[in-house]
């Protein structure tokens, strides 16, 4: 059977109406965003549990919460401050699967660093931000440039590089957080379109993405994020990643609804879908 545009809106709309609520939140990283209210310290506290969001959920969660409990109730300010020695201080001994304390500490400095010259993320991200661009991508990549011109050369684990045309799924996850707003998503990046925006894809989106007839590419990268987002951009052109939180519940929440996840093996026809 062959899927149409219709019946492939139909199905994501049923997903997202039932599971794109906050209550389906945790355990997410999203879920620390939602304790912060002054934007500034949401976008910090939103690029780090960004970046540490790959392993097993329950440690994600538990290195989160190590990193802001020593960075206290204003994590904006606390980076404004903190000299390279107060983080080495701070945070010696970190690890995070394979992220060292040094890797964070240099990613810590840098983000003081870009804070203090720009004023916010957002208003570093709004340097290279091109609304006749098709998406986001050449932002991205400035905007990761100009946190590296802070930080020691070589590969750091908590920021890849858009550049090497990886898929950069933690990076796109932060960029659904600040610019879509909603119960879910908390926003505050407004001059940046959703209709601009990238599906953070890991393996499961990836997986859905096959199955659902928008890639047939094996390889998890830039080139099959983009294919993907093409495809919900035709079902939701001013906002592509709109499904992106309601279909991740299926590979985060114990509790997802069997039905429902039968209903996704039934309507993708793909044994390959959890």
């Amino acid at each position: 059977m062959r899927h149409t545009a219709s019946s492939r809106k139909k199905f994501l709309e049923d997903i997202y109406s039932i599971y794109h609520r906050a209550e389906f939140i945790h355990p997410d990283p999203l879920e620390f965003l939602h304790r912060y209210e002054r934007p500034g310290d949401r976008e910090v506290v939103g690029f780090l549990a960004s970046s540490l969001a790959y392993g097993r959920v329950a440690q994600i969660l538990k290195s989160i919460s190590m990193v802001l409990d020593e960075m206290g109730n204003f994590p904006r300010l606390f980076l404004e401050k903190a000299s390279r020695e107060e983080l080495q201080k701070a945070f010696s001994g970190f690890k995070h699967r394979f992220t060292s304390d040094g890797e964070l500490l240099d990613l810590l400095y840098a983000l003081g660093k870009v804070i203090s010259i720009h004023g916010s993320l957002y208003g570093c991200f709004m340097k290279g931000y091109d609304p006749g661009r098709p998406d986001i991508s050449e932002a991205l990549e400035a905007f990761v440039q100009e946190l590296r011109l802070h930080m020691k050369k070589g590969d750091n684990s908590l920021l890849p590089c858009p550049a090497r045309q990886s898929a950069c799924k933690r990076l796109h996850l932060f960029l659904r957080w600040m610019v879509r707003e909603d119960a879910v998503d908390p926003g505050g990046w407004k001059e940046v379109s959703p209709a601009k925006l990238i599906v953070p894809l890991d393996v499961h989106m990836h997986r859905i993405g096959r199955a659902l007839g928008m890639t047939t590419r094996r390889q998890a990268d830039l080139r099959t994020a983009v294919e993907i987002t093409r495809g919900f951009r035709n079902i939701a052109p001013d906002d592509p990643v709109r499904y992106d939180f309601s279909l991740t519940r299926i590979g985060i929440r114990n509790d997802f609804d069997k039905r429902t996840a039968m209903n996704l093996r039934a309507y993708c026809r793909s044994p390959r879908i959890p």
